[in-house]
């Protein structure tokens, strides 16, 4: 969700297939904006590159309540600090080529480059993670091994209009949305869109795999000392921050990338920017009724640019599929959920295998987020799916620990229809 990795074009097909830029252009046109959506959005090609985004919620046994705030993440970051903490930080990126940003509450995101193989991915990853999270505990931070803070209350440290405006537009909802930004971690795997022919297949396989992995990975079932009693409040308060903004698609559409266009521009608008430190949060103020003159001014093709990274579905186009439904994991195992889709979108054919299992489940969104695997159609849906998985990794060259976790997991908790979140906390876990 960082501002400084929400570029269109970023991601797996970055730098392959997009075209220059011309420039942003006044927009008097919803069927013009549409095509541009569609144009922009969705990449296509051979699905060749994979990335990950990978948050974590953090703690601090130095600091009085455990929150690391502002000025200990800098300390902590020094020179790979983004700018949306410090604007003279250099920014570097670690070593890897893997960038580091903040999100509104303050969890530390890894973006990877993208990456020829899944091997190669998961080396880079890695190799970054153990760097970034080696500054942050010489500074006396850990990362938490769940998807949301099962302390603390959200708290935005981030004093940036993006996120005033996004605060602003999402409190007209209740609560939720300043959870969502301030008090939960995700892993975020990017595929490419694949060749034209094979993106309806692709999209839908994906969206049906959605609800199957958000039960099984699901990792965040108590929120700042509370039991939600669901498995994912994650996704929950992401589900309730904004209606409009990221609830999933319907599914089997036809034309993706029309479907999506439309979406867009019969969102609402979170922002309109301006020059100064407040950005006007409409309401209600589509970007169909922008473009027929009801704002403070025309928009642009780079205000439909920023319009779309301002949607939270469960995938969002960006050139390439930024698959966004699954829970930050505890440890190594962020590599699990990665590994699962890479594996079950290696060619089409694997692909359609996995949206026959996925696709009885398709619809249970909320029974994933709610209970889990404790369905039965979700938990059968997940051990076929992660079954079909394992059995593509060795010819992805995924490494044997990799292999070994999936295996525990599939075992230990798919197979009985367990996910992490109904896994005792540890004494050793922080707070």
């Amino acid at each position: 969700m960082s501002e400084d990795v929400l570029a269109v074009t970023s991601g797996p097909a970055q730098g392959v297939r997009d075209r220059p830029d011309p420039g942003p252009t006044v927009l008097r046109d919803c069927a013009e904006a549409e095509a541009y959506v569609a144009t922009v959005c969705f990449k296509h090609g051979p699905p060749r590159l994979v990335g990950a985004e990978l948050e974590w919620l953090l703690d601090s046994h130095r600091l009085p309540d455990g929150r690391p705030g502002a000025d200990a993440l800098r300390a902590a970051l020094g020179p790979h600090t983004p700018v949306s903490l410090d604007p003279r930080s250099p920014a570097l990126p670690l070593p890897g080529g893997s960038t580091v940003t903040v999100e509104p509450g303050g969890q530390v995101e890894l973006a990877s480059p993208p990456a020829a193989s899944l091997s190669d991915l998961l080396a880079t990853a890695a190799a970054d993670a153990a760097v970034l999270h080696d500054r942050l505990a010489a500074h006396g931070i850990v990362a938490l091994p769940r998807a949301a803070d099962p302390a603390l209350p959200p708290v935005r440290i981030l004093d940036l209009p993006r996120y005033a405006a996004m605060e602003e537009a999402f409190d007209r909802h209740g609560p939720h949305g300043r959870t969502g930004m301030c008090s939960t971690a995700a892993v975020q795997v990017c595929l490419d869109a694949g060749e034209a022919a094979d993106l309806p297949l692709r999209w839908h396989a994906l969206h049906a795999l959605g609800p199957v992995l958000l039960g099984a990975f699901a990792n965040s079932a108590v929120v700042a000392g509370r039991d939600t009693g669901w498995k994912s409040a994650r996704w929950r308060s992401w589900q309730r921050c904004d209606p409009w903004r990221a609830i999933p698609p319907v599914f089997g559409e036809l034309d993706p990338a029309a479907a999506w266009a439309r979406r867009v521009l019969a969102t609402p608008v979170l922002c309109i920017r301006g020059a100064g430190p407040r950005w006007l949060a409409p309401e209600r103020l589509t970007f169909a009724r922008w473009i027929a003159g009801e704002g403070p001014r025309p928009p642009t093709t780079d205000d439909l640019r920023y319009h779309v990274s301002t949607l939270f579905p469960p995938v969002r186009p960006h050139g390439h599929l930024e698959v966004r439904y699954v829970d930050m994991q505890p440890g190594r195992r962020w590599a699990l959920p990665v590994a699962v889709l890479t594996a079950l979108t290696a060619d089409r054919a694997v692909t359609e295998q996995a949206l026959a299992i996925a696709e009885p489940a398709a619809d249970l969104w909320l029974q994933a987020a709610r209970h889990g695997l404790d369905h039965p159609v979700l938990a059968r849906a997940a051990t076929a799916a992660f079954e079909l998985a394992r059995s593509r990794l060795g010819g992805l060259g995924a490494p044997q620990w990799l292999v070994d976790d999936l295996d525990e997991m599939t075992e230990r908790q798919v197979r009985r229809g367990l996910c992490p979140a109904d896994l005792p906390h540890t004494p050793e876990e922080p707070r």
